[in-house]
């Protein structure tokens, strides 16, 4: 994939009210207590009546929902191969569509999988991106849980502050965010390198990781073009970083995890650093 600018896309607050935003739709358990409660004095017998009706309706409801997901599962796994595999199978916000996930890809599909869908599901009345919500759900990424074992380390002033950069060599915005961040301090930056532009991004990768000083090698050659000798040494932390980013799909560089888990895919300038910088640093702690 190409280098990418991160951009905003249906960020409004999401409003107070539920994901349909239509009213009279409360939980059907509640219901079945209701019309029981209307059906029937409420003495001793009705009283220990009720227990029994709202277990019965959820066995009954969560039946409803198994059978439904299995026959969605069975129908797409026949007329679809791609799709024998399926992770999961579950209920969209709009009514009569169902989410099928195979490991991060979203698929939407009707209640008996005649039809397929492959896009993006918008709320339009809160303005936010679904699907997008999901997959930023399903793709993050805990700090404390990255290998930092395969990348190294560029360290300014105390240190103190810390972001995880996924970059490729060749990566023409990747530059000039390095650029950017000569103007960050106080900062600890772990640079993964994620060759996924070119042929030779692997081997510039290889270059760097293998060089005595890795941080300064890759410093001379995304800052003032100075191309890195030719070495070797095992490289297993750069197949390591490839595999992680398909897992999480970081499909562009530089890609930027912060402490407090949130991710910015493109590349920032220095004052938005500071300020994601800043937000991660009052989050609590993804520890």
């Amino acid at each position: 994939g190409a280098a990418q600018l991160g951009h905003e896309r249906f960020r409004a607050q999401r409003p107070p009210e539920g994901m349909d935003g239509s009213p009279g739709h409360g939980n059907p358990l509640n219901l079945v207590a209701a019309q029981a409660a209307a059906a029937t004095p409420l003495n001793e017998n009705t009283m220990q009546l009720i227990p029994t009706l709202l277990a019965t309706a959820a066995f009954a409801l969560s039946f409803t929902a198994s059978a439904q997901e299995a026959a969605i599962r069975k129908t797409l796994a026949e007329r679809i191969p791609q799709m024998e595999k399926i992770d999961e199978v579950r209920t969209t916000a709009m009514p009569g569509l169902y989410e099928v996930r195979i490991g991060t890809d979203l698929f939407y599909t009707d209640a008996k999988g005649n039809y397929v869908i492959q896009g993006e599901l918008i709320d339009t009345k809160a303005r936010r991106n679904l699907t997008e919500d999901r997959i930023n759900k399903l793709t993050a990424v805990d700090f404390s849980a990255l290998p930092l074992k395969d990348a190294f380390t560029i360290v300014r002033g105390d240190g103190k502050r810390k972001v995880a950069v996924f970059e490729d060599p060749n990566c023409g915005y990747c530059k000039r965010f390095e650029r950017d961040m000569q103007n960050v301090d106080n900062i600890t930056v772990y640079l993964f390198l994620y060759p996924i532009l070119s042929p030779d991004s692997a081997e510039k990768s290889r270059n760097i990781w293998c060089a005595k000083d890795r941080a300064a090698t890759w410093h001379d050659f995304m800052l003032r073009d100075k191309t890195p000798n030719t070495a070797s040494c095992d490289t297993s932390a750069i197949q390591r970083n490839l595999a992680f980013g398909k897992k999480y799909k970081i499909t562009g560089t530089p890609t930027l995890i912060f402490t407090d888990g949130s991710r910015v895919p493109g590349a920032i300038n220095a004052q938005d650093v500071e300020k994601r910088l800043a937000e991660a640093g009052s989050a609590p702690s993804s520890n």
